[in-house]
């Protein structure tokens, strides 16, 4: 697209993310940056009163049409977790997990496991692993900051980097059509995606090492839960309640009957995109350039579809599950997912109207060209913006909606080979500000799964999330002048780096500030 907007082309995302950091509301500031871009757009084109309600309804009916496939597999993924919440197997690996763990270290990484099997959902993984893992690390003096650091620690970035879940579906949505192959730019953004992977890295490291690896704030709860008792919970939880209302009291519900379903997910979903992108069509296509090929969205919603079936099929075999309650868990399930639709809707129009009517990438771009900044510090920047906007908004699906469309456009024209690396910048941080955000849903519901005070989560997390921040920081400013060595060496360098920044600063600081230090 030639045709820009000029400074006018900015005013949308501008208004989007200025009213995102004052109201904290992130589905009115998209409105309004909406609204405000439709208005620009009649007015410079002369369409008029009539023209801008005619240009405003077609870009969202526009945009959910082309998007249909991904809303459809949102409400199925919902419909499949309450599912396998109300046949409990959820509750049953927590009863699992009771009888055999024997001491502190293997209740957390059962914990932490738990987190990267359910990575389909960062709801489903907040409430159903606290729910399920609590009884057990109270059982070995594990404080409730620590079990709500290690849900919270599991949920969204598990979710970022696996091609099969909600976060997925969405960051592919956002992905310009026009810039590639939206599956193809995500799988190709995870080695990049520092945040996600040096967190995981985290929670299995401080896992291993115990105490040991404690510092900060939750190192003090760590040791008040081991010397007095106190875990620092609180009596009572929406998660626990939300538990039992789904749950069936007579339960005869086992591990299998939560890992089947996520299985039979997996396997279905990567047979549906070798199917869609043709891998069968007899034209000796490669399992890379079928999954290149294929439509995201449409194969995610047929794998969805196709799950649901054969569970509905296998839990009628066990007999945990009625005919009635099985179509029971639809309209839970659908309604679980209306609001993660209503901001994808949203997101959609919006970075429709600042790509498609304004060209505000184009603008910017131009913009950056022109400047003289160095396009090596281009990751670092975006990381730190995406940081920002979703700490101050709560919500990463709401920056990825605002920032990819404006990131990709940029890229595309100031520094090329730097796409993918920006991609990874913008989810990564993203990420970050949703993990410390204490208006994030997520945080808020790893609190909630956790019985620990929201505050005190909060508080105690947020120098995890500090340090490994900072080395993400450090690793894209690598990423940006190592980038011209080709995408495969500049991962390995900069994933190098980033993790021995990491481990350093992890053998350091529970010794200059450990409990000792901050008492």
């Amino acid at each position: 697209m030639d045709w820009n907007a000029g400074i006018w082309s900015v005013i949308p995302p501008v208004i989007a993310i200025i009213l995102a950091l004052l109201t904290k509301e992130v589905v009115f500031s998209l409105i309004l940056g909406i609204l405000s871009g439709t208005i620009i757009y009649s007015l410079l084109t002369g369409l008029g009163f009539i023209g801008f309600f005619d240009t405003l309804v077609r870009l969202m009916c526009d945009k959910l049409a082309d998007n249909t496939s991904l809303i459809l597999f949102l409400c199925m993924l919902g419909i499949l977790v309450a599912l396998v919440t109300r046949a409990g197997g959820s509750r049953a690996y927590g009863e699992w997990a009771a009888k055999h763990l024997k001491g502190k270290r293997s209740a957390a990484l059962a914990t932490s496991a738990l987190g990267c099997l359910i990575f389909i959902d960062d709801y489903f993984n907040c409430l159903t692993v606290g729910t399920v893992m609590k009884p057990v690390t109270d059982k070995f003096n594990i404080s409730r900051e620590r079990l709500a650091y290690s849900i919270d620690a599991t949920a969204a970035p598990v979710c970022i980097i696996a091609p099969i879940s909600s976060w997925a579906a969405a960051v592919i949505s956002y992905y310009p059509a026009s810039a590639g192959n939206g599956m193809t730019a995500f799988l190709s953004s995870v080695p990049m995606n520092l945040y996600a992977i040096l967190t995981l890295f985290m929670v299995f490291w401080m896992a291993l090492r115990k105490d040991k690896a404690e510092y900060g704030p939750m190192a003090r709860a760590e040791y008040r839960a081991a010397t007095t008792g106190d875990l620092g919970g609180i009596d009572s939880t929406e998660a626990e309640e939300a538990l039992a209302k789904v749950t069936k009291k007579d339960s005869k519900g086992r591990v299998s009957d939560l890992v089947i379903p996520i299985v039979m997910l997996i396997v279905l979903s990567v047979l549906s995109m070798l199917y869609v992108g043709g891998f069968w069509n007899g034209e000796g296509m490669s399992l890379f350039d079928a999954f290149g090929n294929t439509d995201a969205g449409y194969a995610l919603a047929l794998s969805a579809f196709g799950t649901l079936l054969l569970t509905f099929i296998y839990y009628s075999i066990r007999r945990v599950l009625s005919f009635k309650e099985f179509f029971g868990c639809i309209n839970d399930g659908v309604s679980s997912m209306v609001p993660a639709c209503v901001i994808l809707t949203l997101a959609w129009s919006i970075s429709g109207i600042c790509r498609d009517y304004l060209n505000t990438g184009g603008f910017v771009a131009d913009l950056v060209q022109g400047s003289g900044m160095p396009v090596q510090i281009l990751a670092p920047m975006i990381f730190l913006i995406a940081c920002l906007l979703a700490f101050a908004t709560g919500t990463a699906w709401g920056t990825f909606g605002i920032l990819i469309p404006i990131v990709i456009a940029i890229t595309e024209i100031a520094a090329p080979e730097l796409t993918i690396i920006c991609l990874s910048a913008t989810l990564a941080g993203s990420v970050f500000g949703d993990h410390c955000s204490p208006i994030s849903d997520t945080t808020i519901l790893a609190s909630t799964g956790a019985a620990c005070n929201h505050l005190a989560h909060v508080g105690t997390q947020a120098p995890y999330a500090v340090t490994v921040a900072i080395c993400c920081f450090i690793g894209y400013i690598v990423a940006g002048f190592t980038a011209g060595l080709g995408f495969g060496v500049c991962t390995v360098i900069t994933l190098g780096v980033a993790l021995v920044c990491l481990i350093g600063a992890l053998l350091v600081l529970p010794k200059v500030w450990g409990l000792k230090e901050t008492a």
